[in-house]
C-alpha cells in the first residue's frame, strides 16, 4: 500500500488588518479615472511604506479594501492609526466628493496560512470590524484591546458592546479606538499638562531654520475680533461694496448655531448642550467678517424640529451648524455639522469623545476645537462660492476669500503669486479692508528667510502690518504677523509679547500658541515652550500644520538630549509631509546621534535631493538665534548633521 503524504496545513496567531474604502461605489461612478489615480498614489506614498515600516505583509487587495498580516499586534493598531492620521491630513485640501475615506478593523487570533494566503475566523473577524467602523475610524476586537491598551497609552478606546455579525458564532465585543492623542506621551515636562481623549499628537516645539522656513507661514488662521454682528445687516461688518453692488443674498460668512441637541434621556444636562451652543456663537463671532446670528434668536429653535435650508432662509444666513451631545456612563459625545442652508449639502462634519470629567474644561476644548476648525471650512467655502457665482466679475470680499482659501491650503510656488495677487487687487477695489492688508502680508512673510529679496519682502510686509493695524487695532491676526515680523528680524522678547498680545485678543489662536512655545526655544528655553505647543495642539488637533508641530517636537528633543524620543517624532512629521526638507535634515541628525548612522545617511541624500548643495556652513549662517544657551544647544545637532555625512 502506498500512502500519501498529506501537506501539514500552517496556523500561527498573527494580527489582521482588513480595511475598505467608504463609498467606493459613488466614488468610482463620479470619477473613475481620478479616484483610481488618487488611491494609487495613497497607495504608493503612504499605505504600502507604512505597512512595510510595521513589518506588515499585504495579504491580498480589492477594488476597494485591503487584508493585511501582521506579526505584532502594536505594529498592526500603530500602522492603522497612523494611516487614519495622514489621510486625514491628505484629504483636507480636497472637496468632500474627492476624499478617499477608509474603515478599518483588526482582529488578534489564529489563521490558516496557505500559498500566501489567509483564512479562518481569524480573518472573518476582522472583516465583520471593520464593516462596523464609521469612515475614518479603527475597529478592534476584545483581544486587540486587551493587547494593546496599556502598550498604547496615548490611546483610549470607546466599548461599543458585542455584536452579533454574520458567520460568526459568538458575538464579537467591538471597541473603537480613539487615537487623536496617538505618541501623547513624551518626556517629563508634558506630564503636568493633560489632553483631552480626542486631543490630536501632544507636541513641544523646536527651533532652528526648519522653524522658520516651515512655521514663518502659520501665521493665516482667522482669528480677529470684529464689531459685535447685528441681525439685518446685508453685509458682514467692517466690509465695503464699492467694488460691486451689494448682493441680496446672505451676508458671507453668516451662520446660526443652532441649539444642539440632548440625546442623553436626561433633562439635566440640557445646560452642558446649552453653554456648548452659547460659546461656540461668542467663539464664532471672532472670525474676521463673521455674522453671527444671536443666542437668544438662536434658542426659539430649541426642541423644535428643524430643516436647515428653512433655518438659512428665515435668518438670512448661508451657514447651519448643528450638533448632538449625549453622555453615557464614563464617556461624553459631541458630533456637529456644518449645513449650506441654500443647498442643504453637509460641508463638514466631526465627532469628539471625551471621558467625563470636569465638564467645564470639556465644554472650552471642545468649543474651542470647533470653532478653530470651522474658521478653515468657512473660509474655504466662501472661496468656492465666490469662484462658482463670479468667476469673471468678483468683488473685493470675494478676492479675500479666495486669496485666504489659498492660504490655508497651500503656500508654494504659484500658489502664493496667486494669493498676493488677489489681495492686491482686493486693496486696489477697497484700501480700507484690514483682511487684505493681513493677506498681503503673510504673502511677504512666508518663507521670507530664504528669498532672494528678503529684505524688500520683509519691508513690504512691515508696511501691510502696520496698514492692517492701523485699520484694526485689536486684529488677533495682525498682531500675530507682527509678532512673525520680530521673530524674522530676531527682536524675540518684542516677539514674546506680541504672540502674547494676539492671545489676549482670541483666546483661540492656535498658532500664536505655538509660535510662542517656538519663540521660547530660540530664547535657549526649551522647557518653557511644553505648555504652549500644547494648546496649540489642543484648540487645534487636525491642524494644516500638524507635521510642522511634530517636526518641533523631534527639533526639541534633539535639544533636551532625547534623541529616541526625537526620531519617532521626526520620523512622523516626514511620513506626514515627505516634501518636508528640514524635516529629513532634523532626522538624519537625530538618527546619527541614535547610532542609526545608516539610516541617517538615508535621510540626509534625501535633504540634500530637495536642497542641492546646502552646507553645514550654510545652515550655520541662517540660524535664527546667537543666544548662548541655544548656540549651546544647537552644537550636538550640528554633531549629527556631520555624522549623517552632511558636508562643511
Amino acid at each position: 500500500m502506498v500512502s500519501g503524504v498529506r501537506n501539514r496545513v500552517e496556523r500561527k496567531l498573527a494580527a489582521i488588518l482588513a480595511a475598505d474604502i467608504a463609498g467606493y461605489s459613488r466614488l468610482m461612478g463620479a470619477d473613475e479615472e481620478g479616484t483610481l489615480a488618487r488611491l494609487k498614489a495613497h497607495r504608493r506614498e503612504l499605505i504600502d511604506p507604512k505597512i512595510a515600516q510595521h513589518q506588515g505583509r499585504i495579504v491580498k487587495t480589492t477594488g476597494d479594501g485591503m487584508l493585511a498580516e501582521f506579526p505584532s499586534v502594536v505594529e498592526a493598531v500603530q500602522c492603522a492609526v497612523e494611516v487614519q492620521q495622514a489621510m486625514f491630513a491628505r484629504n483636507r485640501d480636497l472637496q468632500p466628493d474627492k476624499r478617499i475615506v477608509f474603515r478599518v478593523g483588526i482582529n488578534l487570533g489564529d489563521i490558516i496560512v496557505d500559498e500566501g494566503d489567509v483564512y479562518g475566523e481569524g480573518v472573518n473577524v476582522a472583516a465583520r470590524l471593520e464593516a462596523l467602523a464609521e469612515p475614518g475610524e479603527v475597529c478592534v476586537s476584545q483581544a486587540v484591546h486587551d493587547q494593546v491598551r496599556d502598550r498604547l497609552p496615548s490611546l483610549t478606546f470607546e466599548d461599543r458592546g458585542e455584536h452579533s455579525v454574520k458567520n460568526i458564532a459568538r458575538p464579537v465585543r467591538v471597541f473603537g479606538v480613539n487615537f487623536d492623542n496617538y505618541a501623547a506621551p513624551i518626556a517629563a515636562p508634558m506630564a503636568a499638562v493633560r489632553l483631552p481623549s480626542r486631543a490630536l499628537r501632544a507636541g513641544i516645539v523646536a527651533a532652528g531654520v526648519a522653524l522658520v522656513v516651515v512655521c514663518a507661514g502659520l501665521w493665516w488662521q482667522l482669528g480677529r475680533t470684529p464689531p459685535p454682528a447685528r441681525i439685518g445687516v446685508t453685509a458682514p461688518p467692517g466690509t465695503s461694496n464699492s467694488a460691486a453692488p451689494a448682493e441680496a443674498s446672505a451676508p458671507r460668512l453668516s451662520i446660526v448655531v443652532l441649539p444642539f441637541a440632548n440625546l442623553s434621556n436626561d433633562p439635566e444636562q440640557d445646560y452642558f448642550a446649552d453653554g456648548l451652543t452659547e460659546d461656540l456663537t461668542t467663539d464664532l463671532s471672532r472670525i474676521s467678517g463673521s455674522f453671527v446670528i444671536s443666542r437668544n434668536t438662536a434658542f426659539t429653535y430649541k426642541g423644535k424640529p428643524t430643516d436647515a435650508k428653512q433655518v438659512s432662509r428665515e435668518l438670512g444666513v448661508r451657514y447651519v451648524l448643528e450638533g448632538s451631545v449625549r453622555r453615557s456612563a464614563n464617556q461624553v459625545r459631541v458630533n456637529a455639522q456644518l449645513i449650506d442652508g441654500e443647498t442643504g449639502a453637509h460641508l463638514w462634519a466631526d465627532r469628539f469623545d471625551y471621558q467625563r470629567g470636569d465638564l467645564f474644561q470639556m465644554q472650552n476644548e471642545i468649543t474651542a476645537r470647533i470653532a478653530r476648525t470651522l474658521s478653515l471650512e468657512l473660509v474655504e467655502a466662501e472661496g468656492h462660492r465666490a469662484l462658482r457665482q463670479r468667476p469673471n466679475n468678483p468683488n473685493a470680499m470675494d478676492l479675500v476669500m479666495r486669496g485666504t482659501a489659498i492660504m490655508n491650503r497651500t503656500r508654494q510656488g504659484d500658489d502664493l503669486s496667486e494669493a498676493r495677487r488677489l489681495f492686491q487687487e482686493t486693496i486696489r477695489l477697497d484700501a480700507n479692508m484690514a483682511p487684505a492688508w493681513e493677506g498681503l502680508a503673510g504673502t511677504f512673510l512666508f518663507n521670507s528667510r530664504f528669498s532672494p529679496s528678503r529684505e524688500e519682502d520683509l519691508r513690504q510686509a512691515g508696511e501691510a502690518i502696520e496698514r492692517a493695524l492701523t485699520l484694526d487695532p485689536k486684529s488677533a491676526l495682525a498682531h500675530h504677523m507682527k509678532a512673525t515680523l520680530h521673530y524674522q528680524f530676531g527682536r524675540l522678547e518684542q516677539a514674546v509679547t506680541e504672540y502674547e498680545t494676539a492671545i489676549s485678543l482670541d483666546r483661540n489662536f492656535a498658532n500664536s500658541y505655538g509660535m510662542l512655545g517656538a519663540t521660547k526655544v530660540i530664547l535657549g528655553q526649551p522647557q518653557e515652550a511644553f505648555e504652549h505647543v500644547q494648546k496649540a495642539i489642543q484648540i487645534s488637533p487636525r491642524d494644516s500644520s500638524l507635521s510642522v508641530w511634530q517636526l518641533f517636537v523631534g527639533v526639541a528633543n534633539l535639544h533636551l538630549g532625547r534623541d529616541d524620543e526625537a526620531v519617532v517624532w521626526l520620523r512622523k512629521s516626514v511620513d506626514l509631509n515627505p516634501r518636508s526638507s528640514f524635516g529629513h535634515l532634523f532626522l538624519a541628525s537625530a538618527l546619527a546621534l541614535a547610532g542609526q548612522e545608516a539610516a541617517a545617511r538615508v535621510e540626509m541624500a534625501e535633504f540634500q535631493r530637495l536642497n542641492p548643495g546646502f552646507t553645514l556652513g550654510r545652515f550655520k549662517a541662517v540660524e535664527p538665534s546667537d543666544r548662548p544657551a541655544f548656540v549651546a544647544q544647537r552644537q550636538r545637532v550640528y554633531e549629527g548633521l556631520r555624522q549623517a555625512g552632511m558636508p562643511e
